[in-house]
């Protein structure tokens, strides 16, 4: 008998026929002879349905009770397909983050997970009882809900698994796994059977949509494996893993791309210790979250600092930062929030030399011109116009052949 957490996002809850097969999965894999621990999102929209209530009420509703009022969507869908189950012959019961022990730090509508008290999932699994685990919340060291911002179900979800111990964590969402780009964009994108953590979590920081970094983080800390499947139909989705000595990695492993991004350049700054973090400080005590940096190399005492941020935070920025050009003298301060990312992941980086060169020059040849790049030892990432994003993609995808059946 294997132990499964299966997490079933908004989408795959977003109707009462959706619960109900949802159920009717939870049951198979019960009648195949597996003990199942069940996390669900809110039905789809609730979240900002109840976001919108909130904000209605005052233009800046006091985070603790905000929790309060988002914690309600997940205790609806977890109600809800406790009673499907039940329905269908499967005894099967709630737990809201109080009863399961989803203790947080007091960070509220972004808390982190401390510890998960086991003990109850444990009583009713041994008592052959299905528990239905509310996703996205915990509970503070003061008893006041919290709840763990973006990805915080598929968090909860890795969480219970490695709490549990369980044989693997199950992400059931609306694509049926990992793809070597987005489907969208790249006709021939292929499903990939399995990837590192490290892959997987370079992937989601750069723009894959598919799981959230701080999920990936997580299981890679406490080795549990991910498996990401569909809901909606039959597959054996994409599993993630550890590295294996034994598997052989491709170069590349996929492309992905992030379209909301923005830069900022500050031109003709003095070249001198200090000045990037005077620069990024006002940027991060807003709290602004910096991507990617470049600073030239200086000249007749000058430099020229350029840096990324996500579009939504483009105007702020630019509104931090242009006093500080004025006090350091700068030329000009300008920006562009009509850029794109692009990257290249894989663990074969690390022992195929000419990788980077194969993107620039690929790139080049279809007049793509590069504004920056950042590197790992297992990413290449470069900023490109917008209008030149899904060509890039495309271009990347097919030079590194990630089209092509394996073998």
């Amino acid at each position: 008998m294997t132990l499964i957490v299966q997490k079933y996002g908004g989408t795959s809850v977003g109707s009462i026929d959706r619960i109900r097969a949802v159920a009717g999965r939870v049951g198979a894999s019960r009648d195949a002879g597996h003990q199942v621990i069940v996390v669900l999102s809110a039905m789809a929209g609730e979240t900002d349905r109840l976001q919108e209530l909130g904000s209605s009420i005052s233009a800046r509703p006091a985070p603790e009770e905000m929790d309060v009022l988002l914690a309600a969507g997940e205790q609806a869908s977890i109600a809800l397909l406790a009673i499907a189950l039940k329905d269908l012959g499967h005894p099967s019961r709630s737990f809201l983050a109080h009863q399961v022990g989803v203790r947080t730090d007091a960070d509220h509508q972004r808390a982190r997970i401390e510890r998960i008290d086991t003990a109850a999932l444990r009583e009713s699994l041994a008592s052959g009882v299905t528990p239905v685990v509310a996703g996205f919340q915990g509970i503070n060291g003061a008893g006041r809900l919290t709840t763990l911002g973006r990805g915080g179900s598929d968090t909860t979800a890795v969480a219970v698994a490695a709490a549990v111990a369980a044989d693997e964590c199950q992400i059931c969402t609306d694509v049926d796994g990992v793809h070597t780009a987005d489907p969208r964009i790249v006709a021939d994108a292929r499903r990939l059977d399995h990837i590192t953590f490290e892959e997987m979590l370079e992937l989601a920081s750069l723009g894959s949509k598919v799981l959230h970094p701080r999920s990936v983080e997580f299981a890679g800390k406490y080795a549990v494996p991910l498996r990401v499947l569909s809901s909606f139909a039959a597959g054996g989705g994409t599993l993630i893993t550890a590295e294996s000595e034994s598997m052989e990695q491709p170069i590349v492993s996929g492309i992905a791309h992030a379209q909301d991004e923005a830069k900022i350049t500050m031109s003709g700054v003095p070249d001198v210790p200090g000045v990037a973090s005077k620069i990024l400080g006002p940027v991060g005590g807003a709290p602004i979250e910096v991507d990617m940096i470049v600073q030239n190399a200086g000249a007749d005492g000058l430099t020229d600092f350029t840096f990324t941020v996500k579009r939504s935070d483009y105007a702020r920025t630019l509104e931090l930062v242009r006093p500080v050009g004025a006090e350091l003298g700068a030329r000009s301060v300008s920006g562009d929030d009509q850029i794109a990312k692009v990257s290249v992941v894989g663990v074969g980086m690390r022992s195929h030399a000419g990788v980077a060169m194969r993107v620039f020059d690929s790139l080049a040849a279809e007049n793509i011109n590069i504004q920056m790049i950042s590197t790992s030892e297992i990413k290449i990432s470069v900023v490109v116009a917008e209008r030149y994003m899904e060509l890039a993609v495309r271009t990347l995808h097919e030079v590194f052949e990630l089209g092509k059946s394996e073998e």
